[in-house]
């Protein structure tokens, strides 16, 4: 192995979805800015998120797959696709070797993982929810750390955990702890996120519950609705139906200023966005994904909801009529909002970034 050089060189690996991708974003962030070098290893899916990283930050794609979705033939395949893409890793640590490896979840990590683990690379993996994924479940008994973003985490037997939180971007440090301004006689700002990819469920029922809302509130809201691309249309016309100004958007670049002025947040209880929504600190409605691996969003929003900071409407009794009657009572409670606010604002890790960071240089060579 080639001698390394003077800088070290950090090597995330994440992929998948912004889930994986936003925290890898944070902790890339610090890094850079404490002088290492980093590279980021992700898949085609994950390089979609990997536009906010900063240009300093060097990317490589690797081959990756997954037994767990697609045909037969892609079943059979992936193990194949692996394979290869292990054999690349190895070749590139040996051109430029890491002083550490993060892998951050989701298939792309196997292959920088598997190549730290044979070459002896310190390595090291962030699980974000509350339930551990298939892949960080697979290494977590073969690295030398691992950071939990949510707390409890539920690991495998004989595995210990460290609660570092999850990192969020610079974008939202920058908002960390705004001011929450509590629903009044103004304008109230609402802001719905399913997620970095939307959510069909959130597009089929939040503007009806919202359009069932009194005259008074319908007139001052003004609702910021992350909604897939297909979606787009009928939810940006149940709005316009309903005479709600609304902002309908398939991926919202300035979520954090977004989050800052909401009053409210309708939200998958993604990872990510409740590290989001905490570091603001906003009162929540949290709809956890029914389909999650494990019922992951679910635990990750357990806290949220014993400390006050959220509201839970499990998917599989989610209807219009029992949101419209949960917004509406927050909208018409200051008090209660600016709780709920503070309550998520006590559970935020702001420093986790920091956190993640110090352990990664615990363990680099």
């Amino acid at each position: 192995m080639a001698a390394p050089t003077k800088t070290p060189l950090a090597l995330i690996a994440a992929g998948g979805t912004g889930g994986h991708m936003f925290p890898a974003q944070a902790l890339a962030e610090l890094l850079l800015a404490e002088g290492w070098r980093v590279r980021l290893s992700t898949d085609d899916r994950g390089a979609r998120y990997a536009g906010g990283f900063p240009d300093a930050v060097e990317r490589s794609i690797v081959r990756s797959a997954t037994t767990a979705r697609g045909g037969l033939r892609d079943k059979l395949t992936a193990p194949l696709k692996i394979a290869a893409g292990v054999l690349a890793a190895r070749a590139a640590f040996r051109r430029n070797p890491p002083a550490v490896v993060i892998g951050f979840g989701g298939y792309p990590t196997i292959p920088a993982l598997s190549a730290a683990l044979s070459l002896g690379v310190p390595r090291m993996i962030h699980e974000q929810n509350g339930v551990m994924g298939r892949v960080n479940r697979l290494f977590a008994p073969r690295v030398h750390r691992i950071a939990c973003g949510t707390w409890p985490t539920a690991l495998p037997q004989g595995v210990t955990g460290i609660h570092t939180g999850n990192p969020v971007r610079q974008t939202v440090l920058d908002h960390a702890a705004t001011p929450y301004a509590p629903p009044g006689d103004g304008p109230l700002h609402l802001l719905v996120i399913g997620g970095s990819q939307g959510a069909r469920v959130l597009s089929d029922v939040v503007p009806a519950a919202i359009a069932a809302l009194p005259d008074d509130l319908r007139a001052r809201l003004h609702v910021s609705h992350q909604a897939r691309a297909e979606d787009g249309a009928r939810v940006t016309e149940a709005y316009a139906n309903a005479g709600i100004a609304a902002d309908v958007q398939p991926f919202f670049a300035d979520v954090p200023e977004r989050l800052a002025r909401a009053q409210l947040v309708v939200s998958r209880s993604g990872a990510s966005s409740l590290a989001d929504i905490t570091v603001i600190g906003r009162p929540a409605i949290l709809i956890p994904y029914a389909a999650a691996t494990g019922d992951h969003q679910t635990a990750n929003a357990q806290a949220l909801a014993e400390t006050g900071a959220a509201l839970i409407h499990p998917e599989s009794v989610l209807d219009a009529p029992g949101l419209t009657r949960d917004i509406r009572a927050i909208l018409n409670d200051p008090a209660r909002a600016a709780q709920m606010a503070a309550a998520a604002l006590f559970l935020a890790r702001p420093d986790a970034a920091r956190r993640l960071y110090d352990l990664v240089t615990e363990i680099a060579r």
